[in-house]
């Protein structure tokens, strides 16, 4: 599995497998849905800090790839479709084979299909408009993927302008005016929302594409700033660490426990709440980018649980959880019995995640470094 490669870094490992973690422990809520106290209310903010995280560590490791691509000499529509192609590999085909799956559930247990199925095939589903109740996990992913799209093509797009500015700084402005972008997108949707209330706003604004991109590119800035000027991501590793974590404990504790919510403050959850959640999780970056090992004891499931996360994330709601609650209810089960549920459901999550990742994930995302692939982008 190649789990413990030297070019891994164990703080990027690690803030993958926390995110995963906080993901699971927030649908877990479903297997428990009449529980209540703070555990059951922290539920819902760990799905949301979770996928926050997932972002902007995304954008981080893609914008230093695009980065490099951009200031290369060779830089073009070639090697940006490459990019692409390699990119697909890794999650397109664990994406397709989960949808086929979902669409099979469905079919299974008499539940009737999307109309709009075809759009989950180009990622259309959350484009503009509500989450999907059908493969409710693929909305983070419709998202990710046009960020990958759209970032590259402006940046392409300034081959064909004359500047004075360097590519470097062309580069920023290029991330800085997507960030701008999809936080006036929110700022419409602020202006225009009628309709109050957090369950609306996770599915209408939260999981809609032309209001999340910006989430990736606070990652992306990361990436920049990272690879321009490392003595001082390096240097601010600790008041960023400390600033991240103290704007993070306010948003998703505070701000709940103070009563804080959608009804009585809409514009602060529509317009700041997500990108401030971006910008803490931007501040931990420069620490955990610069923790390159930690002991096996610790790095060996902190590691594995990372490799695995991206098949965790598509199979361990809609598919595994669905079908457990279909052949066995939890809605009324003891304390104990609960209790072996929970560990049932996590140890078939481990097990069915790592099965698909080394036996189908891990040898199509091999595939795009093929010499029958590469061949079409010399």
């Amino acid at each position: 599995m190649q789990a413990h490669s030297k070019s891994r870094v164990f703080g990027l490992d690690l803030m993958r497998a926390i995110a995963i973690v906080l993901v699971v422990f927030s649908h877990v809520s479903w297997i428990v849905p009449n529980a209540q106290g703070i555990i059951p209310d922290m539920m819902g903010i760990a799905g949301v800090l979770g996928v926050e995280i997932f972002f902007v560590l995304s954008g981080f490791l893609i914008g230093r790839i695009i980065y490099k691509l951009y200031l290369s000499d060779d830089f073009s529509f070639k090697s940006i479709s490459y990019f692409w192609v390699r990119r697909w590999f890794r999650t397109l085909p664990t994406y397709y084979l989960a949808l086929i799956l979902n669409i099979g559930i469905a079919i299974y247990l008499g539940y009737s299909l999307p109309d709009n199925l075809w759009t989950y095939v180009v990622f259309l589903q959350n484009f503009a408009t509500e989450m999907p109740s059908f493969f409710v996990e693929s909305w983070s992913l419709s998202i990710e993927e046009f960020a990958y799209i759209i970032g590259p093509l402006l940046l392409y797009g300034t081959l064909f302008i004359k500047t004075k500015w360097s590519k470097s700084k062309q580069f920023l402005i290029i991330t800085l005016l997507i960030i701008m972008m999809f936080t006036i997108t929110k700022w419409f949707y602020s202006i225009n929302d009628d309709i109050k209330s957090m369950r609306y706003w996770n599915s209408h604004l939260k999981a809609v594409v032309i209001y999340r991109i910006d989430a990736i590119y606070y990652g992306v800035f990361g990436a920049y700033i990272s690879m321009v000027k490392p003595k001082f991501w390096k240097h601010s590793k600790y008041i960023g660490v400390i600033l991240g974590a103290l704007l993070l404990f306010v948003l998703n504790l505070i701000v709940p426990l103070q009563y804080i919510f959608i009804e009585t403050h809409p514009f602060f959850w529509n317009l700041w709440y997500l990108p401030l959640n971006s910008v803490a999780v931007l501040l931990v970056l420069p620490i955990l980018s610069e923790l390159k090992k930690a002991p096996k004891l610790i790095s060996r499931p902190i590691t594995f649980i990372s490799v695995i996360s991206y098949a965790i994330y598509v199979f361990h709601y809609s598919i595994i959880l669905q079908l457990m609650k279909n052949k066995w209810a939890s809605a009324n089960l003891p304390k104990m019995d609960i209790l072996i549920y929970i560990i049932t459901y996590l140890c078939l999550i481990i097990v069915i995640s790592y099965l698909v990742y080394r036996f189908f994930e891990k040898p199509m995302t091999n595939l795009r470094d093929s010499s029958k692939i590469r061949h079409y982008f010399k």
